[in-house]
């Protein structure tokens, strides 16, 4: 069973810790929650205390009305207190961003590495703009999960044969029970536009990675934030996309993290 916590705004915030080691937080990104890290976790336990949460409006967390990204900055803070060090962080798409503006507001980090946070340029498809956000947000409120879960899989560019497959699949209904958190994600893209300001404030070794199957704007995206962040780097994480597999990053993230210490 879980562990909970409160969130400055009252939110009750869902976390586990599994492992021995520095602690090394987990932040997730769109149609997931702690239970999807679980393969990631069990490579990494050896080595790190891996701390695993519900972001607002997933699992076993609660949530506050209205939404505001600052509020996720707050409960990543919250976490981050509750392991009781300055523990690395590692966020995947949307979590990545999220870990990126928790490292920027001066919470205490060791270090921390990015997967393809879904910031975008032009040309590429519009995952970050408001026209998604805006037609996400009235299919959520309109009640339609299943449109909703589908038009951000859409508007994030995948082909329609794909999210045809995707929704006959025994995962469609999981991914539109979170349906309603997707606005959360598309709202921490900032319309698209990678927060430099902020981001340079962030003062600890940061590590931004792509799949070297994925699409082009993942590698733009991720050198926007190295530009942004004093001292970053850039690698590759050969043969995945979007979706990395656990046995390809955890040994990426163990070297990085290890030379971090």
């Amino acid at each position: 069973m879980p562990q909970t916590l409160t969130s400055p705004d009252g939110t009750t915030i869902a976390h586990q810790a599994t492992g021995t080691g520095p602690a090394l937080v987990l932040v997730v990104g769109a149609f997931c929650d702690r239970t999807t890290t679980a393969d990631l976790t069990a490579l990494l336990a050896d080595a790190f205390t891996v701390h695993e949460y519900d972001r607002r409006g997933r699992g076993a967390s609660s949530d506050t009305a209205p939404y505001d990204a600052r509020r996720e900055i707050e409960d990543l803070a919250a976490v981050i207190a509750a392991t009781g060090e300055a523990p690395f962080l590692y966020g995947h798409s949307s979590g990545a961003m999220i870990a990126l503006e928790t490292a920027a507001s001066g919470a205490p980090v060791r270090a921390l590495a990015g997967y393809e946070p879904p910031y975008t340029a032009e040309g590429d498809p519009d995952g970050g703009s408001t026209e998604l956000l805006e037609r996400v947000r009235a299919l959520v409120e309109a009640g339609d999960r299943d449109g909703a879960a589908a038009a951000f899989l859409a508007g994030t560019g995948a082909p329609a044969e794909v999210v045809a497959g995707i929704r006959s699949g025994p995962g469609w209904a999981w991914m539109c029970r979170l349906a309603p958190t997707l606005v959360y994600d598309l709202t921490l893209a900032n319309g698209g536009r990678v927060p430099v300001e902020r981001l340079a404030r962030i003062d600890v070794p940061t590590l931004l990675l792509t799949g070297g199957d994925s699409p082009p704007w993942a590698a733009r995206a991720a050198a926007a934030v190295v530009a942004a962040v004093p001292g970053a780097r850039q690698s590759v994480v050969a043969g995945q996309g979007h979706g990395v597999a656990a046995p390809a990053v955890a040994p990426v993230l163990q070297e990085f993290f290890g030379g971090s210490r």
